[in-house]
C-alpha cells in the first residue's frame, strides 16, 4: 500500500482519527474507537480491525481477547477526511459488554433515561473470565 494516502487524513494533535465500525449485512453502527497510522495500517494489512487506546496508550485488535473479530469489508473516509468508516462482518458481539453493539442504549421517550433496547448476546464474564 502507498502510505501516501494516509498523509491525506486530518489526524488529530495527537495522531489520532476516529473510525466508525458499521455491520455490513445491516447498516447498524456497531462502534467507534480511534485509530493512529500504525493500527490503520496494520488493519489494511490484516483486513481485521486494529485500534489505539487512548485510556490504555495500548495498540489492540478487536477480538484479541474475547474472540470476537471484524472482518473488514470497506474503508471509507467521509468528505472532511477526518473521520474513518469500516464497514465489517462482525463475529459475536462488537461491545465488551456482551451486545452486538457499542450502542444498545437508547434515550427513553419521555427523555429521562436511557433503555436498554437490545439482547446481550453474552456476558462480559462469558466473555473475559471472571475478573479477579
Amino acid at each position: 500500500m502507498d502510505t501516501r494516502i494516509l498523509d491525506q487524513l486530518k489526524w488529530t494533535g495527537d495522531g489520532l482519527v476516529p473510525a466508525i465500525i458499521q455491520d455490513i449485512r445491516n447498516g447498524r453502527v456497531l462502534m467507534m474507537a480511534w485509530m493512529n497510522r500504525a493500527s490503520l495500517d496494520k488493519t489494511i494489512e490484516t483486513r481485521r480491525t486494529w485500534f489505539w487506546s487512548r485510556s490504555r496508550q495500548k495498540f489492540w485488535m478487536k477480538g484479541e481477547t474475547s474472540g470476537h473479530v471484524q472482518v473488514v469489508h470497506e474503508i471509507a473516509v467521509d468528505c472532511d477526511a477526518d473521520v474513518l468508516l469500516i464497514q465489517v462482518e462482525q463475529i459475536g458481539a462488537a461491545c465488551h459488554e456482551g451486545y452486538r453493539t457499542c450502542f444498545f442504549n437508547s434515550l427513553d421517550s419521555e427523555g429521562t433515561g436511557w433503555k436498554v433496547t437490545e439482547s446481550r448476546l453474552e456476558t462480559p464474564e462469558a466473555i473475559y473470565g471472571k475478573k479477579v
